[in-house]
């Protein structure tokens, strides 16, 4: 090895391109491309094998584009401090790089850890921005004009990089190698910075077109969505990628003649804002990381029980609530790891005031699913379907309606429960009513574990009677100065100043919920 190295450590920025850590340390001497798979890590109640084996995918594609670079991926197994413990006794570390990162609790100590071992050891750690998220952000103040500005610069070209000799590049460990248990889904989407970019080709030219009116139902979402969050998640893509991307189609289709080009325009708009939200909601954990574990609004604290009702939580996680639409969206996250935004809010809503079942455990089950599980999004988005940040309008998904609405000829439902296949078509969303009911319910398939109509009624007049009162009102100020947007909307690139100023779609109508894009 050369006597002196600087240190790149990747982490959810598995990509070669736009790579600003690699970019500035191979200006500043012999670069150790570095990635430690951390056990610890993937222990945490909100990892699971399915976001493990993503990983995989995209580190052996990482391997390969670093090896045509000149240096292949060093990877190591272990607590990171240990790790860089190792290689301080091999050679001189120059300099540590990588990009900040709003993570879970665990990385947000992690980090803390390593910070101190940099100072210990006398050696600088640069960490340089990745998304529109910023680091000790003062005020929210100009916030989406300071995204735009980040997102506009020229991607940060490749480096070369000179061969390292005398180190052995390791291998990357199986999720079993290190102890994570079997975690099938077969629907899973596929890692790597190839099906990155196949991935955001076919969305922009190819399946895009209905995204605006396709994004609500499940029926059509896995083909309209962009599927692009876990590549986001991940950092296969950066964000500056895709914006740009999606951009340069916009002023394309702005001059185009193509078929349905006013249809493709308004994808584009909805899906370029989309891209401001992703950001705006991890700048929330970024800013108060004990959103991961504590009411955003205090208020709140005690009003649903810490230690949830097994029987409602284990109905809900398995898809047996007798709510076929629900079920149906559990199921189906199951075997993909992905679901729409607007089917992530009603499964997190019905968890939350259906079977009034605190928050964390439902979160913490849905992060495990979702291989696009990104912490800044997921956490402030389940607290804002929970109702308890105290600054959004209280959203009570009705189940059957939901149902009715997004699969109305019950499609999705048959598929993912097909117990009901002996159940009239008519009465899919409310089987219950249907004149074979007792030759299926309670037996292949279950009573509503509760009445939805009378459940949401409780649950809202329980909500609601925190929100009353002088001091309530005074803190949720505080919560909207300090997260909300400023704006009644986020700017769209390639819009009008006229269409700029109109009022947007509300957040909460985003599919950005743990991504979900």
């Amino acid at each position: 090895m050369s006597p002196s190295v600087q240190v790149v450590w990747f982490k959810r920025d598995l990509r070669i391109l736009d790579h600003e850590p690699l970019k500035r340390a191979a200006l500043r001497g012999q670069v150790l491309p570095l990635y430690v798979v951390e056990p610890s890590l993937w222990t945490q109640p909100d990892f699971s094998a399915r976001q493990y084996s993503f990983l995989q995918e995209c580190l052996e594609g990482l391997k390969e584009d670093l090896a045509l670079q000149g240096q292949p991926l060093i990877v190591r197994v272990g607590a990171v401090t240990d790790v860089l413990n190792r290689l301080l006794q091999q050679t001189s570390i120059a300099g540590l790089w990588s990009h900040e990162e709003t993570g879970n609790g665990w990385t947000y100590q992690r980090d803390k850890q390593v910070a101190d071992w940099c100072r210990t050891n006398g050696i600088v750690w640069t960490e340089c921005r990745q998304t529109g998220v910023i680091r000790r952000l003062e005020s929210r103040d100009g916030w989406a004009n300071r995204w735009d500005t980040f997102m506009a610069v020229e991607p940060i070209e490749t480096p070369c990089l000179k061969t390292l000799s005398g180190i052995d590049p390791g291998h990357v460990p199986t999720a079993s190698e290190i102890g994570l248990s079997p975690d099938p889904c077969k629907g899973r989407q596929i890692g790597g910075r190839k099906a990155a970019l196949d991935t955001l080709e076919s969305f922009l030219f190819k399946r895009g077109k209905p995204y605006r009116a396709a994004m609500a139902t499940p029926v059509k979402a896995f083909d309209a969505c962009s599927r692009l969050s876990p590549h986001l998640a991940f950092g296969t893509l950066s964000m500056r990628e895709v914006a740009q991307a999606t951009w340069d189609r916009q002023r394309n289709l702005k001059h185009s003649n193509e078929p349905g080009k006013s249809t493709w325009q308004g994808a584009m708009r909805s899906f370029s804002g989309r891209l401001h939200w992703h950001c705006h909601f991890m700048q929330k954990l970024e800013d108060e990381p004990r959103l991961e574990f504590d009411n955003l609004h205090r208020a709140y604290d005690g009003l649903r029980s810490r230690e949830p009702d097994q029987t409602r939580l284990r109905a809900w996680q398995t898809g047996e609530t007798g709510l076929p639409f629900v079920d149906a969206c559990m199921r189906a996250l199951h075997q993909t790891g992905w679901m729409n935004f607007r089917m992530r809010a009603m499964l997190m809503a019905v968890a939350s005031y259906h079977l009034w079942l605190d928050w964390r455990a439902p979160g913490l089950h849905l992060a495990r699913l979702f291989t696009d599980y990104e912490p800044g999004i997921h956490w402030p988005q389940v607290q804002m379907q929970s109702g308890t940040t105290g600054i959004n309008t209280i959203r009570i998904y009705n189940p059957v309606k939901q149902g009715q609405d997004q699969d109305p000829t019950g499609d999705f439902v048959r598929r993912w429960v097909p117990e009901l296949a002996q159940i009239d078509p008519a009465f899919v969303h409310e089987p219950w009513k249907a004149d074979n009911a007792s030759k299926v319910l309670d037996k292949t398939y279950p009573f509503p574990v509760v009445d939805h109509l009378s459940a949401a009624k409780e649950a809202r007049e329980k909500v609601w009677a925190v929100r009353k009162g002088y001091a309530f009102r005074g803190k949720a100020a505080d919560i909207q100065s300090k997260h909300g947007s400023r704006k009644s909307g986020i700017p769209m690139r390639g819009q009008s100043a006229r269409r700029r100023n109109t009022r947007r779609k509300d957040p909460r109508q985003s599919d950005l919920f743990g991504d979900g894009a």
